[in-house]
């Protein structure tokens, strides 16, 4: 006789705890080797987490909605449905059923991690030979009889919703899928600053519990404190920039390729720049990969990362944040898609701010905050005034490792790359 007890999985290197989003399974369901039994909420996404073993989900310790540390029990899976019962008075001492004796539950984790819910690039709504639905849709197929198999996701990347369920019976009309909100870092060209980002709503006087992702915030930020870092700043004419923009834009080209392809490049000349501390010494990196912070609408910040983004086209990584951003807003990022940064970019030059400092990221030498660009009255070369379009940056550098004339001199050649030679970029 097995009782194997449910583990809240790792799901990365830095959660501590998850939260239950939804049980795909309910307490008395059989169970197969492999099959999701769970979506668990980590810090920057939604994951299917697997069984181990088959047999029969017995009790659910975690409900819906709530936390449990990393290696916490959060439900029991029985090899037989005889088992059930003691598995409940397992988990019930004070329990009127029938309480046989029983070795203790056996100490070893029952579920491994899968991949974020629905990641199907192709639209298809089977992954690896299995369908890919949402747990309620599954609930709900299960209660109107309804093979999933024979319908069509309408949800992120080919997944069955429950609305896909109920319109296959009559239940609901069907609606056209509106695409996902995607608010990547806007063009510094852009002159109307874009809406705030959707908060979670609060009643004045409550206190309202940080999400996953916000906790996960917290963490990094307080981490980034024992960090000594330094600023500076750096005024750049983007004139040039943004013609090249609004040549290539209706090529799918965005100002955020743009950016990070600039920064990419630039780092090529300075990879101390690209370089983070460790106790042994100065990590340098073999990829230069630049992540972008993205605030994400339920709260909370998470920064898609574009991997050797200097060896990458300016439209093939302008694709790839397009597909970063959109997993992003599902939380279907894999760990290696928002964690393996080298070099980070913050803009809230859509807002129309000035200038502002950002906080370094953990595990990175180097944050580059980006503003608005305006248009400026300046003294041109030949001593007559003129209007140009510039913007203020502003970098964070881990001080252990940068010092300011390394930091100025990787700003002075980014300048001169984005004010001189902007169509490189394209190359």
């Amino acid at each position: 006789m097995s009782i194997h007890e449910v583990f809240m999985p790792a799901l990365s290197s830095t959660m501590t705890e998850g939260k239950i989003v939804s049980w795909v399974k309910s307490p008395g369901d059989k169970v197969e080797k492999g099959e999701t039994v769970v979506v668990v909420e980590s810090d920057k996404a939604d994951m299917d987490v697997e069984s181990f073993y088959e047999g029969f989900l017995a009790h659910i310790i975690v409900p819906a909605g709530e936390s449990a540390p990393v290696g916490a029990a959060i439900a029991y899976v029985v090899e037989t449905e005889a088992e059930i019962e003691t598995a409940i008075s397992q988990a019930n001492p004070g329990s009127t059923a029938a309480t046989p004796a029983t070795p203790a539950p056996v100490p070893v984790a029952a579920a491994t991690v899968a991949t974020p819910a629905a990641v199907s690039q192709n639209g298809s709504n089977h992954r690896e030979g299995r369908l890919v639905a949402s747990p309620r849709a599954r609930k709900l197929a299960k209660e109107l009889k309804v093979d999933l198999n024979t319908l069509k996701g309408s949800g992120p990347y080919g997944r069955i919703v429950a609305e896909d369920v109920e319109t296959s019976v009559g239940k609901v009309t069907p609606t056209p899928t509106p695409a996902p909100a995607i608010t990547p870092v806007t063009s510094v060209a852009d002159t109307k600053p874009s809406p705030a980002p959707v908060v979670n709503s609060a009643v004045p006087g409550q206190t309202v519990p940080l999400t996953t992702l916000q906790n996960a915030v917290v963490r990094n930020m307080m981490t980034s404190l024992s960090v000594p870092t330094f600023h500076v700043g750096y005024t750049i004419t983007t004139d040039g920039l943004d013609k090249l923009y609004k040549q290539i834009k209706s090529k799918g080209v965005t100002m955020t390729a743009l950016l990070a392809k600039a920064v990419a490049v630039t780092l090529q000349k300075h990879p101390l720049l690209n370089a983070s501390y460790s106790d042994q010494g100065i990590v340098y990196h073999s990829s230069i990969n630049i992540a972008v912070a993205v605030a994400m609408d339920d709260g909370g910040l998470i920064t898609p990362v574009l991997q050797k983004a200097d060896a990458v086209d300016i439209y093939s990584l302008s694709r790839n944040w397009k597909t970063l951003v959109d997993k992003a807003r599902a939380k279907q990022l894999q760990p290696e898609e928002y964690n393996s940064g080298t070099f980070t970019l913050s803009n809230l030059g859509m807002f129309g701010v000035d200038t502002f400092d950002a906080i370094l990221p953990p595990g990175q030498g180097s944050i580059l905050a980006i503003a608005a660009s305006r248009p400026q009255v300046v003294a041109t070369a030949d001593g007559l005034l003129g209007v140009r379009q510039q913007m203020k940056v502003n970098i964070t550098c881990d001080h252990r490792i940068i010092y300011g004339a390394n930091a100025a001199a990787f700003l002075k050649d980014l300048a001169n790359l984005i004010e001189t030679n902007p169509q490189s970029l394209t190359l």
